[in-house]
């Protein structure tokens, strides 16, 4: 492999440069400055077993110093690994531990975890819990239904008649431009007062309900104000379920009008922009209004659909698309004389979140040409709903077509498919404003057990988008009792500022009869909803007796979870539920697959697997193993699971009963409570206390300082029976303080930490202290007061040995700043206890190193020194090997952890890169650790990050999604009708938010104010140990510019310990491997739906029910306008002069009659 080697000379044009010598071969080959013959040189990375790669490194006639040979490498590797071993032994105080812990067994019982009997103890509270929900709620819907039964409609009803807590009129007061404003409230609208309520994170007002009214419903209408007149009546049903069962939190009907009623009462909280917050296209709402769908959009992008027509199907479509939940399944196709589907989705898929976004994504680049083909459209979508070899609701079935009209029917398409069964639902949407004849599209419809609606204008998408449910809930309603089951929803963020919950939802029925012997009313009331904070469910889980990393998580039919704790939406859309798979938030392999499926499946279950997990600060991957228990929550979709590793089997529980008897007095004066006091800091060092949840009294804070004096300041109060208190946590957190206190007693005072070049040794526990001496050390010290929630705490439970932390660098940031010897690399190690022949790890130990000094000791270690003060040199004409110390500008020696960050160099301008991914102080030779297996790469995705809102990419003057007719928009007598209704939204909208109603973000206009960042995609990747566990030499083949280099794992910790050539030249610079998180779109979702996970929808189904009338089925009108009239409105429209507009009334208001 020896390549000739050749002196830099003047033969070629530039600089003379004299090389160093190249082990073996004489002076090391130069650069070519023509560069390569054929490109740019790409390293070529390849392994050298020592035999062969020994003559290059000890040829004979080499001068001055050499590649050190690979047994001299491992030399320095064993002196690494004795120097750390040795420091960790006398300031560690492992040994001493234990025996402190024995000679201490009196205080304390070992309890064991037994995963089955703690997952079924959980899961049956669960279900009490939300038993108690199920009852409230059963108690309403049968209220509501009497209630609506008895009530007797009011034509004349007026505004003055309803006295009711309007929950937005406080925002409207504040807006000049409101509806009620402007006219002048008619209503008796009630002013209350309201206490502040920390369970609702709200003020609230426990003797109103209140009331929501969407934005585009008119509340003066007769169809609202006599659903307010008779929904008045649960204000006492509200109350009373509260009365029984206090933990109640939102108690919600949802009514089919658009009402909300709520109780408690408390204000709307007024959105950023627009408030389109309508219950019915709620998660809950939508859940409980009706069974799962299998849903076909077909839309006409014929060429006589174009400019607003074609805008207003492209926003019906998205709006379509958002009342469909994971329960459902969906496509959308555009036809004109054939049909195709508008995205890379080739069948029905699961109406999630991230395929929704793949359609609306691909709706907006649908074109309008051709000719009007229903017949491909319905043939298309039929063939879809046929398809019988995907995974599907298998429930409702309906074809949703939008169009601009038409004359055909398309009845044998009917016959052929749909007829005489009609097990598919056709629904015809007539978009814009045109002169066809709707009679074809009203055909459609009625014969197919569906409805015709009209959207002849933008304010009209929303509410026929939606009413198609109605017609859904027929069968529901027709099946009375049957239907009447509890349904529990995906995780999803509540309105009002509650966080996070699940929903337990009641459809309510309508009783009445339109006269003697008439049908009974197939028309659904609305929704009756209570909701259940996660954090309510999470307080029935066992905290910490499962260690710091056991769990408790928990997942619907859909695979998505209830409990987990990695859980944590950075943001979240209140028009979408939060839906993380399970299988995202661990890190997905077989077993986890096979896990969840039986969970899904509902069947109880345990497993041992050997599995991956990342660090609490994802920047470390570990192997790990760990117990999977599981059992199903009955009466729910839920299944709730139990991870424990194995060293958390066992766990200490304090016994202080004996020094309970003999102290009557509080517990700060309990012996060993004096070492948590700030006066024994300076001797004993300084304690943090975790911030858990010891006594209800206990304020809580962020300071750890002040959280700590919150503590003494109640336990001087409080005796050590006191009922308020968690004796668990409080008798465990003194157990510790005293055993801790110990290890400074007998270790740690009696140390000089300098003369080991320590910042600080420490010591945490599972009771919740984390002991930092000595106390001058607190003050850098940067670990969460937490050891539950601390990286080196958990990751240390989790690997044997020494386990090295550099401080976090972020490559972004400026480097670190070594002054005042505050820079620190932890090293940390568990204690393992063994009583009898029960294992634990009841706390971790460690050192903190001083980075600047460490680092000269390091090369001091790696280096060919016989004596500490005498570095080895060479001769004018003797042979020896380079090493870390007096060959550091030609030689790199690092050490880097399990993730692939630099611990220590001997390079002085890497000190301030300690913490850094390696790839970016050493692209080339990280790329060559990876290549030869030193290290494996895991990428995942995060799906709950939050990221900064993208910058408008339309700079210019005009609003965006401003539409410019064409010379034949304006020949269209149709056109007139469209634009001037446009016109008019346009004055409406622009003042309040300068925006297109198109282009209008969702997430902002529903939001809260101060949302400012939207959900997003990053993707993950992490680096951990490969296989390779030997010492290897290895050369970087990159022609002229070859390195060689040496690695070797360092025994009992998780150090790389690398020693290589500095590179002579960058010319195999290549690109470098990445860390850091990066935004992505996620994995390729028309991929991912070719092999979808494993789901179950719910159990039940109403899709059919013999008695259904299908006889109101929609109307349309279309009458000549008056073309006077129309320039006439247009001309004071476009002059700023808009008339009035005057309310409407949806048609199905006419069969909301009560």
């Amino acid at each position: 492999m020896a390549v000739p080697a050749r002196t830099c000379g003047a033969s070629w044009p530039g600089p003379v440069r004299t090389a160093r010598p190249w082990p073996g071969r004489g002076p090391r080959p130069c650069p070519d400055p023509r560069g390569p013959a054929s490109g740019p040189a790409r390293p070529l990375l390849l392994l050298l077993p020592p035999l062969l790669l020994l003559p290059l490194l000890t040829a004979p006639g080499a001068s001055a110093y050499s590649f050190p040979q690979q047994h001299t490498m491992q030399h320095w590797a064993r002196r690494l690994e004795q120097e750390i071993d040795g420091v960790m032994r006398i300031f560690g105080g492992v040994q001493q531990l234990r025996e402190i812990y024995k000679d201490n067994r009196n205080l304390f019982d070992v309890q064991e975890n037994e995963p089955q009997k703690l997952v079924e103890k959980v899961a049956g509270d669960i279900e009490s819990l939300l038993d108690r929900k199920v009852q409230a709620l059963k108690r309403l819907a049968d209220a509501a239904e009497n209630f609506q039964k008895a009530h007797r409609w009011q034509d004349n009803i007026k505004e003055e008649d309803i006295m009711y807590y309007d929950a937005k009129a406080d925002a409207e007061l504040d807006d000049p431009e409101s509806e009620d404003m402007e006219r002048g409230s008619k209503t008796s609208a009630l002013r209350l007062d309201f206490i502040e309520e920390p369970n609702f994170k709200n003020k609230v007002n426990y003797s109103y309900t209140a009331v929501q009214i969407p934005t585009d419903i008119y509340k003066g209408s007769t169809v609202i104000l006599n659903e307010l007149n008779w929904t008045e009546a649960l204000e006492n049903v509200f109350i009373e379920n509260r009365r029984q069962d206090p933990t109640l939190l939102w108690q919600v009907f949802g009514s089919a009008t658009g009402v909300t009623r709520y109780y408690p009462a408390t204000p709307w909280r007024a959105p950023k922009k627009i408030d389109l917050y309508d219950v019915r296209r709620r998660p809950w709402y939508i859940q409980g209004a009706s069974s799962p769908k299998d849903m076909v959009i077909i839309v006409d992008v014929s060429g006589s659909v174009s400019g607003l027509t074609l805008k207003l199907m492209k926003t019906s479509v998205c709006e379509m698309l958002d009342t469909l939940s994971d329960d459902d399944y969906v496509n959308v196709a555009s036809f004109n004389e054939k049909a195709q589907p508008v995205s890379c989705f080739t069948h029905l898929v699961q109406a999630n979140v991230r395929n929704k976004k793949v359609f609306k994504e691909a709706v907006q680049g649908m074109v309008a040409k051709g000719t009007t083909g229903y017949k491909a459209g319905f043939e298309y979508a039929f063939d879809q709903l046929q398809n019988s070899n995907i995974t599907r609701a298998n429930c409702n079935k309906m074809i949703m077509m939008f169009t601009d009209g038409g004359e055909d029917r398309v009845q044998d398409v009917f016959e052929k498919y749909n007829w005489p069964n009609r097990t598919v639902r056709v629904f015809t949407f007539s978009v814009g404003q045109h002169n066809y004849d709707v009679t074809p599209l009203q055909w459609m419809a009625c014969t197919n057990k569906g409805y015709y609606f009209e959207i002849p204008s933008i304010g009209a998408i929303r509410i026929n988008t939606q009413e198609y449910l109605d017609v859904l809930g027929r069968p529901m309603v027709l099946a009375g009792k049957d239907a009447k089951q509890v349904q529990w929803t995906n995780v999803y963020e509540d309105a009002l500022g509650l966080g996070l919950v699940v929903t337990g939802t009641l459809p309510v029925f309508n009783l009445t009869q339109d006269g003697p012997g008439e049908k009974k009313n197939q028309l659904i009331l609305g929704v009756m909803g209570i909701d259940v904070a996660l954090n309510d469910i999470k307080r029935l889980t066992p905290n910490y007796t499962l260690g710091a990393n056991g769990y408790v998580f928990a997942i619907d039919l859909n695979g998505y979870v209830l409990l987990h704790p990695n859980l944590k939406p950075q943001t979240t859309n209140f028009r979408e539920p939060v839906t993380l798979d399970f299988l995202d938030a661990e890190l997905e392999d077989e077993n986890k697959e096979e896990i969840r499926r039986s969970m899904i499946d509902g069947d109880k279950g345990h497993k041992q697997i050997r599995t991956l997990v990342k660090s609490l600060d994802e920047r470390y991957i570990d192997e790990v193993i760990r117990n999977y228990t599981w059992v199903p929550i009955r009466s729910t979709n839920y299944s709730l699971g139990l991870v424990l590793p194995p060293y958390s089997t066992y766990y200490l529980q304090a016994n202080l009963s004996d020094q309970i008897l003999q102290v009557k007095l509080p517990i700060s004066k309990l012996k060993d409570f004096e070492f948590l006091l700030p006066s024994s800091f300076e001797s004993e060092g300084h304690v943090f206390i975790a911030p858990r949840e010891y006594c209800k009294d206990l304020n809580a804070s962020d300071n750890n300082t002040e959280f700590l004096k919150n503590f003494i300041e109640l336990m001087e109060k409080v005796t050590p029976d006191s009922k308020q208190c968690n004796n668990f946590l409080l008798h465990n957190l003194i157990l510790d303080t005293g055993i801790t206190q110990q290890l400074v007693e007998r270790v740690w005072r009696d140390q000089d930490l300098n003369t080991y070049s320590l910042l600080a040794v420490f010591a945490a526990t599972d009771g919740g202290i984390t002991r930092v001496f000595p106390n001058k050390a607190a003050e850098d010290w940067t670990e969460n007061p937490e050891p539950f929630n601390a990286s080196f705490y958990r990751r240390s439970l989790d690997n044997r040995g020494y386990i090295f932390k550099p401080p976090h660098q972020d490559s972004l940031l400026r480097p670190l700043e070594l002054e005042n010897d505050t820079v620190g690399v932890l090293v940390s190690t568990a204690v393992e206890l063994s009583l009898g022949r029960r294992t634990l790890r009841p706390a971790v130990v460690g050192v903190k190193l001083d980075l600047e000094a460490w680092a000269e000791k390091f090369k001091v270690l790696a280096s060919n020194r016989t004596h500490q003060d005498q570095p080895q040199k060479c001769g004018p004409s003797s042979h020896c090997e380079m090493d870390c110390e007096v060959n550091n500008e030609d030689l790199l020696c690092v050490l880097i952890d399990d993730g692939g960050f630099l611990v220590l160099s001997n390079q002085n301008h890497q000190w301030d890169q300690v913490g850094r991914f390696f790839s970016e102080v050493d692209a080339n030779l990280m790329l060559a650790l990876y290549n030869n297996s030193f290290y494996t790469r895991k990428e995942s995705y995060d799906y709950q990050a939050a990221c900064a809102p993208q910058p408008p990419g339309n700079l210019g003057a005009a609003p965006r999604g401003v539409f410019v007719p064409t010379i034949a928009d304006f020949l269209n007598l149709a056109w007139w009708t469209s634009a001037a209704a446009w016109s008019l939204f346009q004055q409406l909208l622009y003042g309040l938010i300068y925006h297109s109603w198109f282009q209008a973000d969702p997430a902002e206009a529903e939001g809260s104010p101060e949302t400012r960042e939207s959900s997003c995609v990053m993707k993950q990747t992490q680096y951990y140990f490969g296989s390779v566990n030997a010492s290897y030499n290895a050369i970087i083949d990159c022609g002229n510019c070859s390195r060689l280099f040496h690695a070797q794992r360092l025994t009992n910790t998780n150090l790389l310990f690398v020693v290589a050539e500095k590179p002579l030249c960058s010319q195999c610079e290549v690109g470098r491997l990445l860390q850091k998180e990066t935004h992505s779109d996620g994995p390729e979702q028309c991929e991912l739906v070719q092999r979808p996970r494993y789901r179950r929808g719910p159990h039940i189904c109403f899709d059919y029910n013999a008695t259904e009338d299908t006889s109101d089925c929609g109307r349309g009108a279309s009458f000549p306008p008056s073309l006077g009239v129309l320039v006439s409105l247009q001309l004071l429209l476009l002059l700023g002069l808009p008339p009035r507009p005057q309310p409407q009334i949806h048609s199905f208001a006419a069969s909301r009659r009560l």
